[in-house]
């Protein structure tokens, strides 16, 4: 566990061993939430990480009951 200070101007430093298991780089943009009495900083990734993600999913998966009429219906 490491411990930072916050400075006068509210600056905290994200510790190496933290930035290199992330993969933090300089200029990377992080999401701030404040939940449940703590911070949490959530890197956010360009949407290009994500092409590709859903690459071999199942799409043969039985649709809702109440949305089978929502298929049929499209043209």
């Amino acid at each position: 566990m490491s411990i930072v200070t916050v400075s006068s101007r509210y600056r905290i430093v994200i510790p190496k061993a933290v930035r290199e298991s992330l993969g933090l780089r300089p200029g990377q943009e992080v999401q701030v939430l404040a939940f449940d009495g703590r911070v949490q900083l959530i890197p956010l990734q360009p949407i290009e990480a994500a092409r590709g993600f859903v690459r071999g999913i199942d799409t043969t998966v039985d649709r809702d009951h109440d949305r089978s009429h929502m298929a049929r219906n499209r043209t």
